[in-house]
């Protein structure tokens, strides 16, 4: 499997899990996509470093668990997620399930972005939801 995965933090405290692991399920996901892994950096931040970039780069002045920067070229799949712990913990309270658990599933919808799925449509956030689910039964730690 070629390509690099980085992960990054910048949220005091908290050590991301299974870096390889993850790394892996990543590249594999790609591939299954029939796409090349590329370089993607995944950065873990706060509620309020990424409004900023929201802010800064999109013109949104509203919270969000992702934000997803493309460098895609033809087939390689490359790009930065930047992903909201705070965010993700409060999403994980709401749905009932482990912050990890929803952190993984953050990061697949991001890596899906990163293969050309979107979300903004209902019929394409439902493809996106059945893609997540079955990236994230595919997961072993």
């Amino acid at each position: 499997m070629a390509g690099k995965i980085s992960f990054q933090s910048n949220y005091s405290g908290y050590r991301l899990k299974h870096k390889r692991e993850l790394s892996s399920w990543i590249k594999s996901a790609i591939e299954t996509e029939k796409l090349m892994c590329g370089t993607i950096t995944i950065v873990l931040c706060s509620d309020d470093q990424l409004l900023e970039v929201n802010r800064q780069f999109l013109q949104h002045d509203y919270y969000t668990d992702i934000i997803t920067f493309q460098y895609t070229d033809n087939q390689k799949v490359s790009g930065d997620l930047m992903i909201s712990l705070d965010r993700v913990i409060e999403n994980a309270r709401t749905f009932k399930v482990s912050t990890e658990k929803e952190l993984h599933r953050v990061m697949i919808h991001g890596v899906l972005h990163l293969c050309g799925y979107k979300d903004k449509r209902k019929t394409d956030k439902e493809l996106m939801t059945k893609k997540e689910n079955t990236y994230l039964r595919k997961l072993v730690l």
